[in-house]
């Protein structure tokens, strides 16, 4: 409490009115209430006075909603679908800004969609280049003309608003389609994956339609096989003869102590459908060879080679030749691994490296020469890295580079690889069946180390 100058008691704040509002006082002493009731009677300061004038000028001088859209619409270009479908097949990029429930309804296939509250937050990541012309849309043509503003405010020198927005679009007969949409548990499952540009709600349908047949369910095929589950491939074949031993769970992560003795093909359908049950899992228990592989291998969009030894690793080679399939390939031997990916006639085969597998003295078996658990963690996921940018189309993959890692150094370093002109499998006078083909079973050596 403060004393005023005639002595009544008084908290600072009113002791702050009467100082700007009170009169003196005094003769005699006066209350709280006298102070507040003088200051209630004291006319505004004029400084007070003209601030609040400036807000109500403000407020009668701001434009409408109506006056704002004007405003906006002829300081933004606009054209119509049809002229949005020829500037589209000039290298125009359309980019769709209405909310997800709009987009279930309807889309124009190839858009970029990025809802108006995400567009200035991500619309740099998903067209970087600032001269590439854009045309947004949304529902009706209203939203966009907002959106086209403020791409232009950021930079982006090429920028148009679809008149009559996605229905203007159907309504001229242009092509659309309703999206097979992901259910709302899996769109909380998949949620990080669908903030990214490059994989989005299309991606993630992408891996939910793809399938990935994992040759062997061991140290590689285990980490690769969880990974892929987890992103959401949709159908995991899996291909292994093997029942879980206990020497296997030193490195093969997707197999547990309860599960010793179990089928290796069913301990993993166990461990993938625990952790996604978005996922198909196809078992094949059985030994890959001639007379089954091609039938195996023509049911699924990439093979992920997760083997051990150079039998199977020449099979899956030649079948994928054979049958146009990608070979994601993976190989590690005690502290060293590589990763590498075989396209048919894109790159160089498995063949085109090592035409003939080495001497078996050469060789030896993990279960001889070892392995440190954690090293196919590393190269199993590189490998389940790769399938997933061949699934989504996006990225570089490992065509025509081996990627090596030496674990011991913590040193990854990349070989460039060509093919061979002369290559039995891929080159001129190639085979057109595997029949004539001998196959021996070698240990599982990495092929870099084999040949030195």
């Amino acid at each position: 409490m403060e004393l005023i100058p005639d002595g009544t008691r008084i908290g600072r704040a009113k002791r702050s009115l009467y100082e700007r509002g009170g009169t003196r006082r005094t003769q005699h002493r006066v209350s709280g209430d006298d102070v507040d009731e003088n200051w209630r009677r004291k006319p505004m300061r004029p400084k007070l006075d003209l601030e609040l004038k400036n807000i109500i000028d403000l407020e009668r001088n701001m434009p409408t909603y109506q006056e704002m859209l004007e405003q906006k619409r002829a300081s933004v270009r606009e054209v119509d679908a049809r002229e949005s479908a020829r500037l589209r097949e000039q290298g125009a990029i359309l980019v769709d800004i209405r909310e997800q429930d709009e987009v279930d309804q309807g889309i124009i296939p190839g858009a970029v969609h990025i809802p108006r509250g995400f567009l200035e937050m991500r619309i740099e990541e998903a067209v970087r280049d600032r001269d590439t012309p854009l045309i947004v849309y949304c529902a009706g043509g209203v939203r966009s003309i907002f959106g086209a503003e403020a791409l232009s405010d950021l930079g982006y020198r090429d920028v148009a608003s679809m008149a009559g927005g996605f229905g203007g679009w159907k309504a001229s007969g242009l092509p659309w389609r309703v999206p097979q949409t992901l259910t709302s548990d899996q769109r909380r499952r998949y949620s990080r994956h669908l903030l990214i540009p490059e994989v989005g709600e299309d991606g993630q349908r992408k891996l939910l339609d793809a399938k990935v047949l994992l040759v062997g369910a061991g140290g590689l095929g285990s980490p690769a096989a969880l990974y892929l589950a987890a992103a959401g491939v949709g159908t995991l074949g899996i291909v292994d003869a093997d029942i879980v031993d206990e020497s296997n769970l030193q490195r093969q992560v997707v197999h547990t102590t309860d599960r010793v003795g179990m089928p290796k093909v069913e301990s993993a359908r166990v461990a993938i459908e625990a952790l996604n049950p978005d996922v198909n899992v196809v078992k094949h228990e059985t030994r890959l060879d001639q007379s089954n592989v091609l039938d195996i291998f023509a049911g699924y969009d990439v093979i992920l080679d997760g083997t051990d030894n150079f039998a199977t690793r020449y099979l899956i080679n030649d079948a994928c030749v054979l049958l146009d399939k990608p070979n994601v390939h993976g190989s590690i031997f005690r502290f060293e691994g590589q990763a590498t990916t075989f396209i048919a006639h894109e790159g160089p085969c498995y063949r085109c490296l090592f035409p003939t597998p080495p001497p078996p003295e050469l060789a030896p078996s993990c279960a001889e020469a070892g392995v440190l658990g954690l090293l196919p963690g590393t190269v199993g996921i590189i490998q389940a890295t790769e399938t997933a940018k061949l699934i989504l189309g996006i990225g570089e993959p490992l065509v025509g580079r081996l990627l090596t890692y030496d674990a011991l150094e913590m040193e990854f370093r990349e070989l460039r690889l060509s093919r061979d002109p002369e290559c039995p499998m891929c080159g001129p006078g190639a085979p057109t069946s595997l029949d004539d083909i001998e196959y021996t079973d070698v240990g599982c050596l990495i092929p870099a180390l084999a040949v030195h």
